[in-house]
């Protein structure tokens, strides 16, 4: 009977020693493993992401006041497309667990209305911590040619209308994300003196921009970097 006992207090004393060693394992928070994802950073851009960075181009002057034209919806093979981007999207999510895509949307809404008013206003500190090296280089050559040309871009953010994820992709380590902003804005282009060389400052524009954000999904370094911009075809 004794030896009944013995066997019984073992089995318990092994389950209480698995349950803990569980615990451990599982039942902790770092504080870190949900982390949203920022566009806030301030770390370099590797060597393999700006290898993959060709197509780049700047972000334009704005000063016309014509509306820009949007991409067409309902195009064939738009359901199979939506599913490419929503599996790739969860692929991210899978190699980077802090990946959540309405955080992402937010971060991205809150980086397009700084980088604008940031390179309208030739601010290099503010464009460093959110576009990657060769991007920053486009955007800052913009700003020195229009100060070579004792010009002013007075470019005034009225409202962020829609930011729809249009592509997404997982290559190796580096997360892609491109994001469809459609927005008003107001953008004039003065000479040295104020005079007025183009755009209407009465008028709101509706600008459509496609912008293309990168981060290494296996880094701890939760920063995403804009590596590519342009219109719609």
């Amino acid at each position: 009977m004794a030896n009944g006992y013995l066997d019984i207090i073992f089995i318990a004393m092994v389950a209480v020693f698995i349950v803990l060693r569980l615990f451990r394992v599982l039942g902790r928070r770092s504080g870190n493993e949900r982390r949203p994802p920022t566009l806030f950073g301030r770390t370099g851009a590797s060597t393999e992401a700006k290898k993959k960075r060709a197509n780049v181009v700047q972000l334009p002057e704005r000063p016309s006041a014509e509306p820009a034209e949007e991409a067409t919806a309902g195009a064939p093979g738009e359901a199979s497309g939506q599913d490419r981007v929503s599996m790739a999207l969860s692929r991210i999510g899978v190699a980077d667990r802090s990946f959540d895509r309405e955080r992402f949307i937010a971060g991205a809404r809150a980086a397009f209305e700084t980088i604008l008013e940031a390179f309208a206003a030739g601010d290099k500190a503010a464009l460093r911590s959110l576009l990657a090296d060769d991007v920053l280089h486009e955007f800052m050559g913009a700003v020195r040619e229009r100060v070579a040309k004792k010009q002013v871009l007075d470019s005034r953010f009225v409202s962020l209308e829609a930011a729809e994820i249009i592509d997404a992709e997982l290559s190796g380590r580096l997360a892609q994300v491109t994001v469809k902003f459609v927005s008003e804005q107001i953008n004039c282009l003065h000479d040295a003196e104020g005079n007025l060389l183009e755009g209407d400052p009465e008028k709101i524009s509706r600008v459509t921009d496609i912008w293309t954000f990168e981060r290494d999904a296996h880094s701890r370094d939760p920063n995403w970097r804009l590596i590519e911009t342009r219109s719609p075809n």
